[in-house]
């Protein structure tokens, strides 16, 4: 990188932990992409509950050549939905996923490749249906490492949204969308 790592604790208590895991990640986010210019990560107490299990704000703001900077900003209600009990560590590692997934894209859209309908069958994943909202026209799949991913109605390619149920089993596409992680291009594995 040109300009060096940045890292930065507001109303966060610093560690010296949470510092070597967010530099070992900026390494592996080289690694996804070798044309990073430069990185700074700020981890956020912006509020606190009186148990005190409100997480940070973990925000990655990665400065790409010839692009506007990549900015990844993983708030507290997603982990709450996603772990019973948020840290630090799960945000760290949220937002670096996400991170590394956008960073992937950009690298598969810089060599001319993209992932069309030919690519989704490496990309899906196998999930089920954990909860659903059909007056809000959403849901949410149960994932392999037993997170909670976000999928719209219009989501679902093959099925009948309105005949899902929990528990049912499906494959899906993640993605990032404006908020995190989500479930894209959702196919029943059973019939509804």
């Amino acid at each position: 990188m040109e300009i060096p790592l940045q890292i930065a604790f507001h109303k966060a208590e610093k560690s010296d932990w949470a510092e070597n895991e967010i530099r070992a990640r900026v390494e592996k986010l080289q690694s996804y992409y070798d044309r990073i210019v430069g990185c700074r990560v700020t981890v956020d107490q912006r509020a606190r509950n009186v148990e005190g299990t409100l997480p940070p704000v973990v925000r990655i703001e990665i400065s790409l050549p010839g692009k506007a900077p990549l900015v990844v900003a993983y708030e507290p209600e997603r982990l709450q939905q996603k772990y019973q009990r948020p840290e630090l560590g799960n945000a760290i590692n949220d937002a670096f996923s996400i991170a590394e997934r956008r960073l992937a894209r950009l690298k598969e859209e810089r060599d001319g490749r993209n992932k069309d309908g030919h690519h989704d069958a490496q990309n899906q994943f196998f999930g089920q249906i954990s909860q659903l909202y059909p007056d809000e026209d959403h849901g949410f799949i149960m994932t392999m490492d037993g997170s909670n991913l976000y999928f719209h109605r219009n989501a679902i390619l093959q099925g009948d949204f309105d005949k899902l149920r929990v528990g049912d089993e499906v494959h899906y596409v993640e993605e990032v969308g404006d908020t995190g992680p989500l479930a894209t291009k959702v196919r029943t594995a059973t019939r509804n």
